[in-house]
């Protein structure tokens, strides 16, 4: 039997990040590839492979108006492999099963993208194909949280985030560091949303409640954005001219959505399966870019991934200190989606890639930093990443 080969990223790439741009998702997709073909010295038609999640949805107006096969299509792609659903373990594990495919021989470079315009679609309803179908029928997961005008998934958070808070004595004053962190570092970043002067632990504690413990400051914003990675063959490595990092592991989880409510969320299980899967261990890692589509996720993960105990998350993290750029434990250096924009879990891939390459330059993590953990999601669906630069 052949060796399995390694898979690495060699090419990333990101569109503008804005909230209601006026150019068309698939321009700001293609804006992204060619940025990530650039970097990883390909050409379209070295590019075999395509990989997104969850596809191409309608019913939720600009949650994901590009498909894999609408790009394969605009670009002309001669693929022999892709991948575009939502039954994945979330937005990473399209990245997770692009490296399976050049593994086992099915690609040599897979192109996965994560392309979003939901604020675009808010500021110009009623165009096509950003508007969903009229359908008045609640079905799918929609159909546990609707009827209870639990449209937003901060309203299921806040329950885990509450837990906490009950039975570990999880703070605001703790938890705001994780909102704090991402927006210093998002001033570093000069594609971040977030813009001017730092958040400051004052303006955290009086922003609007939205569901408790949760303020506004701890949810991330819509915006409009598309990011890639290139996942390319141990093999086909020679074709490139980038830096390449290691997919040393992956883990990923799904729960189902209904009324029999799991007690962890699927980060615990994912944090720790991902471990089982390497001979790195936590004391290893150098930065963690942990899914912030809101702030309790982040620390979810941190648990999860045994940087610290459970319960342990809030003290972990309280003062900032640990989890500053120059920390023990940098954390979402590029500003996280509560910082840079809501880019639904590839800009943590994209943003540990820059870091293990030493190319994030204001925001650069300080010494040789050689492996990362990168994340998605952390509720109902779960995906972790551990990159390496060996």
């Amino acid at each position: 039997m052949a060796r399995v080969r390694e898979a690495f990223i060699t090419g990333i790439g990101q569109s503008q990040i804005g909230i209601g741009l006026p150019r068309d998702p698939l321009l700001l997709t293609v804006d992204a590839v060619r940025e990530a073909l650039a970097d990883a010295g390909l050409t379209k038609e070295q590019i075999d492979g395509v990989a997104t999640y969850p596809g191409r949805v309608t019913q939720v107006p600009g949650f994901s108006p590009v498909g894999a096969e609408d790009l394969i299509d605009a670009l002309h792609l001669n693929t022999r492999w892709h991948l575009g659903g939502g039954e994945l373990t979330s937005q990473l594990g399209a990245v997770a099963a692009a490296a399976d495919a050049v593994r086992t021989g099915q690609a040599r470079h897979v192109l996965c993208f994560r392309t979003v315009y939901e604020a675009g679609a808010m500021k110009f309803p009623g165009q096509k194909p950003y508007v969903p179908r009229g359908d008045a029928r609640v079905e799918g997961p929609s159909q546990w949280f609707a009827p209870f005008g639990a449209l937003s998934a901060v309203c299921w958070v806040a329950q885990y985030a509450m837990r906490h808070v009950v039975k570990y004595g999880l703070t605001r004053e703790q938890l705001a560091w994780i909102s704090l962190t991402g927006r210093a570092n998002a001033l570093k970043n000069p594609r971040a949303l977030w813009h001017g002067k730092p958040l400051t632990l004052e303006e955290y504690l009086a922003g609007k409640m939205i569901a408790s413990p949760l303020c506004i400051f701890d949810c991330d914003r819509y915006s409009d954005a598309s990011t890639v990675l290139i996942v390319s063959a141990e093999d086909a490595l020679d074709e490139v001219s980038s830096i390449p990092v290691r997919i040393a592991a992956s883990a990923g989880c799904t729960y189902r959505h209904s009324w029999d409510q799991v007690e962890w969320m699927a980060s615990y299980p994912t944090g720790r399966e991902l471990w089982k899967r390497t001979d790195y261990r936590p004391e290893d890692v150098d930065t963690v870019q942990l899914y912030d589509g809101f702030s309790f996720l982040a620390l979810t993960w941190l648990e999860a991934l045994g940087f610290c105990e459970v319960g342990e998350g809030g003290r972990f993290i309280e003062g900032g200190r640990r989890i500053a750029l120059d920390g023990e434990l940098p954390l979402n250096t590029f500003g996280g989606q509560l910082g840079a924009g809501r880019l639904h879990g590839f800009g943590f891939a994209h943003e540990a890639v820059v870091q293990l390459r030493g190319q994030g330059g204001e925001r650069q993590i300080p010494g040789d930093p050689r492996v990362a953990v990168a994340t998605s999601g952390g509720g109902p669906l779960a995906t972790a990443l551990l990159l390496a630069r060996d």
